[in-house]
C-alpha cells in the first residue's frame, strides 16, 4: 500500500451529478478537502443554472465544457461563454480548464484569455498520472501491509 499525499489528489466531479444532490456534493467535497484533496467541477456551463452553483460548490479548478472550446473559433458566442466562465472563477479565485483543446489555433485562443490550464489531443493524448507521481515522490512510503 502507498501512503500518497491527499494534496496531490484531484477528484473531478461532473456539474450534472454535483447539482443532482447538492447538499451531499458539499458534504463530500468539504470532508475530502478537509483531508488536504482539491476538487474539480467538469462540464461546466453544460447545465441551465450553472453560475448559481459555484458559490455553493467549495470547488479548485473549473473544466470547462468541450462543446463551447472546441467551437471558440467559429461561434462568438462559444468565445463568450469561455471567457466569462474563465473570468468568474477567477473572481471566485478557482483555477480554470480548458476541456477539447483539440489544435494549436484553439491552444493559442485559449492561452489569450488567460484560462490556467487545458487538455485535449492537441496538447497530448491521455496517460496515466499516478505511475510518475508515485515513482517520483520524496513523500511516500511503502509499506509491506
Amino acid at each position: 500500500m502507498y501512503k500518497i499525499p491527499p494534496q496531490i489528489i484531484c477528484f473531478e466531479i461532473t456539474e450534472t451529478v454535483a447539482i443532482a444532490n447538492l447538499k451531499k456534493a458539499v458534504y463530500l467535497i468539504q470532508s475530502f478537502k478537509r483531508l488536504g484533496c482539491s476538487f474539480a467541477l467538469d462540464d461546466f456551463g453544460s447545465g441551465m443554472s450553472s453560475f448559481s452553483y459555484l458559490k455553493t460548490l467549495p470547488i479548485d479548478y473549473l473544466k470547462i465544457d468541450g462543446g463551447f472550446v472546441k467551437e471558440i473559433l467559429t461561434d462568438p458566442i462559444a468565445l463568450e461563454i469561455v471567457e466569462s466562465i474563465h473570468r468568474i472563477g477567477h473572481v471566485m479565485q478557482i483555477k480554470t480548464i480548458a476541456e477539447f483543446v483539440e489544435n494549436d489555433t484553439i491552444f493559442t485562443e485559449i492561452k489569450n484569455i488567460g484560462i490556467d490550464y487545458v487538455q485535449g489531443y492537441g496538447i497530448g493524448k491521455p496517460q496515466p498520472f499516478i505511475l510518475p507521481v508515485i515513482k517520483n515522490s520524496q513523500e511516500m512510503d511503502r509499506n509491506p501491509d
